[in-house]
C-alpha cells in the first residue's frame, strides 16, 4: 500500500514541474539587424561553385526561363571571373533577353578568356551583330 502512496507522490511531483526551455546563449542570439540573411554575398574564387552555377543556369536556360539563368551564369562569374563558358553563356542568355550591351560585355570578356577557342569565330559574329 505504502509502495502505491509513494507512485502517487513521485507522479503528483513530475507533473507539477514545468518542462525546461531550451534557450540559447545570449552570445548566439543575433539580434535583427545582424541577420545573416540580409548581409550580402562574399564571392572568393571558388571555381567548384562556379561550374555548379553553370550547370543550374543552363537548366533554366533550357526551360526559357532567362532571367534566373542570367542570374546563375552571372554569379557563376563572380565566384570564377576565369570561367569563360560562365562568359559565353552569359551573353547567350542577355541575347535571348534582349540586353544587346550586357551581351556585348559578356561576350568580349569570353574572347579575352578564350579567344582561340573554336566557338570564338561565331562569338565574334555574334557580337559583330550587336554592334
Amino acid at each position: 500500500m505504502w509502495i502505491l502512496a509513494v507512485l502517487a507522490v513521485s507522479l503528483s511531483a513530475q507533473e507539477t514541474k514545468p518542462a525546461p526551455k531550451e534557450q540559447k546563449p545570449a552570445e548566439e542570439q543575433l539580434p535583427p539587424e545582424e541577420d545573416v540573411a540580409s548581409v550580402p554575398q562574399q564571392y572568393s574564387f571558388n571555381p567548384v561553385r562556379s561550374k555548379r552555377d553553370v550547370e543550374v543556369g543552363v537548366f533554366y536556360f533550357k526551360k526559357g526561363d532567362w532571367k534566373a539563368a542570367a542570374l546563375r551564369f552571372r554569379e557563376a562569374t563572380l565566384w570564377n571571373e576565369g570561367n569563360a563558358d560562365a562568359w559565353l553563356r552569359l551573353g547567350e542568355t542577355e541575347e535571348k533577353r534582349g540586353g544587346a550591351k550586357a551581351a556585348k560585355a559578356a561576350y568580349t570578356k569570353y574572347l579575352e578568356l578564350a579567344g582561340e577557342s573554336k566557338l570564338a569565330p561565331e562569338v565574334k559574329k555574334r557580337l559583330e551583330k550587336l554592334k
